[in-house]
């Protein structure tokens, strides 16, 4: 989600809140933001920031890292849901080299129902 900070000076009121009609027409219903607020959503965006570098975080293709799982067949190995705590205390296992981290509750969330969405077939 982008934020941008700035001062703007306006003559008029009228000015002013014709800026904010415009302002506010982005974030409409059907706006990107909208697009993008799906909890799996937010979870592929997370896979992709912080895991795509080692992990294969789509449907297809192979782990950047040969060491690291691709997502889509964690549930061949163990539950997906089985992340849930460490995720929340922070990883510390996984290929040699991970790098460790710790999400909040709403991004854990976020993640494995992306994770579980993308599963190989059994």
């Amino acid at each position: 989600m982008s934020k941008f900070c700035f001062e703007v000076r306006f003559g008029s009121l009228p000015v002013f809140a014709a800026f904010t009609m415009v302002l506010s027409a982005c974030a409409a219903p059907g706006s990107h933001e909208t697009e993008i607020a799906t909890p799996q959503l937010r979870g592929q965006a997370i896979a992709e920031s912080l895991c795509a570098g080692c992990h294969a975080t789509g449907r297809t293709g192979a782990s950047p890292h040969p060491e690291a799982l691709p997502f889509r067949r964690i549930s061949s190995h163990y539950p997906v849901r089985s992340l849930e705590e460490a995720l929340g205390e922070g990883i510390l296992v996984g290929h040699p080299d991970m790098p460790p981290f710790q999400l909040e509750p709403t991004q854990i969330d976020e993640l494995l129902s992306y994770i579980e969405a993308i599963q190989d077939p059994v």
